[in-house]
């Protein structure tokens, strides 16, 4: 299953958006996220809503991705910039069709929070 949000950052170029997703900064930019620790390269610890879980960071053209490597539903996301380099998409994915209802809304919690922490964090 996927999930979305779009937020309209014209101004923003990639090597800004891929500097600002450290895993460090994780809990400034989402506040389902708790705490990060960054680990080896591009690996860490993160605590979110869901509970613990290692965390994978890998840099992609346009942005970067995210793996919790321990999550039973393989959830990964992407913040990346489009093509067009006007908005910021957050796109995130489970292996599951049909989620629990409640685990669904909770990760359109979770991407909100990232819509959300994204703008206030670019805004200041």
């Amino acid at each position: 299953m996927e999930f979305f949000r779009t937020l309209h950052q014209p101004r923003l170029d990639v090597p800004a958006l891929k500097a600002l997703l450290a895993i460090h900064n994780l809990p400034a930019l989402c506040a389902s996220i708790s705490t990060a620790t960054p680990g080896d390269g591009d690996a860490g610890d993160i605590y979110c809503l869901w509970g613990g879980f290692s965390l994978r960071r890998d840099e992609l053209r346009n942005g970067v991705r995210y793996a919790l490597l321990d999550c039973p539903h393989a959830l990964a996301w992407t913040v990346t910039l489009d093509e067009m380099r006007e908005h910021v998409v957050i796109h995130c994915t489970i292996d599951k069709t049909h989620p629990d209802p409640e685990f669904a809304e909770s990760i359109e919690t979770f991407v909100s929070d990232w819509s959300d922490g994204i703008s206030k964090v670019l805004a200041e």
